[in-house]
Parts: structure tokens; C-alpha cells; sequence
């Protein structure tokens, strides 16, 4: 992506900022590879809920905050279940129901769901977006769904 701003000096939305190499990366997720770092240091798992900017601690609910109560992955429940195709809501909901059920059948689960969402380039980006919509906080308890579970 440019760093590229408006006149207010606000970085313009990423669907205007993403370069055609930086689409190519996203569409395949090889923008992914370098969080296979931060497994290796231990600072990441491989499944686990996504890693989120700092301030969205801020605006998040305090059961949407059990989602730090492991470690961050490169993949996670909320990824093969909509990935940037569902509302922040959804995503921070399917992250507690993972912090709740997690093991390693379920990993391995998300692991292979995972390749197929890759490979079938599901969920890259919410309508009219490169990624997501920015999270503007949440007032609402997540409701309780499980998704793909069954």
C-alpha cells in the first residue's frame, strides 16, 4: 500500500492506496508470510485469533476483549467463517468462541479450512473495500454463534 493522504493529511482509504503487486499479495495471502516470523519468535501462533491495532482495545466490548486471552495467529475461526466479508461484530464473536473452545482438532479444522478458503479466494475483501471497514467500536454485546462448527 502508499502512504498516500488527503488534503487533511488522513491516509486515504486502502482500496485507493492498494498498489497492483499489493492486490496480487492479498488475493493469493502470501502478504501473510512474514507473520510465519512472529510464530517462529513466539509472539504468534499460527491459529489464533488476528492481531489488531492497539486502539481497537479501546473501542472494543469487554467480552469482545477475551479475544487477547490467547495468542494472536495468522489464521482464526472468524477467517475461514467470513474473513473480511463479516462485521466487525461477527468477527470479534467468533474469536471469544474460539478463546472458548479451542484445541487441537479445532485448529487443525481451521488449518485445512483455511487452505480452502486460499485457494478459493473467499472473504478478501467487504464490499466496497480492500480489506475492511476501519472499526468505529462496538456499544453491543456479541451475539452467541458458532458458524462452521458443526
Amino acid at each position: 500500500m502508499t502512504d498516500e493522504k488527503n488534503a487533511d493529511g488522513e491516509l486515504l482509504p486502502d482500496q485507493w492506496r492498494l498498489t497492483r503487486f499489493g492486490r496480487f499479495l492479498r488475493t493469493w495471502s502470501l502478504d501473510e508470510i512474514p507473520g510465519f516470523l512472529n510464530v517462529l519468535t513466539g509472539d504468534m501462533s499460527v491459529v489464533g485469533p488476528r492481531p489488531q491495532d492497539v486502539e481497537f482495545m479501546k473501542k472494543c466490548t469487554p467480552c469482545q476483549l477475551r479475544r487477547h486471552e490467547v495468542k494472536p495467529g495468522i489464521t482464526g475461526w472468524a477467517q475461514v467463517n467470513g474473513r473480511n466479508n463479516i462485521s466487525w461484530e461477527e468477527r470479534f464473536e467468533l474469536d471469544v468462541w474460539y478463546v472458548d473452545n479451542k484445541g487441537l482438532w479445532l485448529d487443525l479444522k481451521i488449518i485445512y479450512m483455511t487452505v480452502i478458503t486460499v485457494l478459493l479466494r473467499r472473504g478478501i475483501s467487504a464490499k466496497g473495500h480492500a480489506t475492511m471497514p476501519e472499526f468505529k467500536g462496538s456499544d453491543n454485546a456479541p451475539l452467541s454463534i458458532q458458524k462452521s462448527a458443526s
